[in-house]
């Protein structure tokens, strides 16, 4: 049996893709969280049954599914994530491979091809589109993580002491990060900045 986990913050998938699983003899839903944060607090309870295949959007409040599977990743848990998204941009896919993602598919993919990535995953393969591949080592990207979440929390409305007190940083070294990003981007401020990165899934 194949236990799964989904995280979606879109409530009517979350619950279609959950019961549309749960069909087949061989997978069980044992978990549906609205976001990463929720979904990593129940993977983490030893009380809860183990999760073999986590299945996550990327774009969720409080934590997205990439540092969802980064988070996975550093604390060495036995578990293959499987990325299930509307996004096809590069940088996504770039930072999802980097992080350890065994599965990247859209949401406008056949359920039979879904199915079979899981079973493939399940068993120690990988399913990647071959052009979402070839796209992601296209274009680098140019931010550090700090400079990205800094980005995230302007691009929310933050303002830079808001954004210093998230990150326990201090203001100056927020508009360091701030200024580094726009420079790399050629962006005139913070908001083109992060309009420019999130097009390109770097954020």
């Amino acid at each position: 049996m194949i236990n799964l986990l989904i995280a979606e913050d879109q409530a009517i998938l979350l619950t279609t893709l959950a019961s549309l699983l749960d069909l087949e003899d061989d997978i069980c839903v044992v978990h549906q969280s609205a976001n990463g944060q929720d979904a990593l607090a129940f993977i983490c309870d030893e009380s809860k049954p183990d999760i073999d295949i986590v299945i996550t959007d990327i774009e969720m409040p409080k934590m997205t599914g990439i540092e969802l599977i980064q988070t996975i990743k550093e604390k060495g848990l036995n578990i293959k994530p499987i990325i299930l998204t509307t996004f096809s941009r590069s940088g996504y896919l770039r930072r999802a491979m980097d992080a350890g993602v065994k599965g990247y598919l859209l949401k406008d993919s056949p359920s039979n091809e879904l199915l079979a990535a899981i079973r493939k995953i399940a068993n120690g393969g990988k399913v990647i589109s071959a052009d979402l591949l070839q796209n992601a080592w296209m274009e680098m990207d140019p931010l550090t993580e700090k400079e990205r979440k800094a980005l995230r929390l302007a691009k929310s409305g933050a303002t830079t002491e808001e954004i210093a007190s998230t990150l326990y940083l201090s203001a100056g070294t927020v508009r360091n990060y701030l200024s580094s990003a726009c420079n790399k981007l050629n962006a005139k401020n913070r908001i083109e900045a992060a309009r420019i990165a999130h097009q390109n899934g770097w954020l």
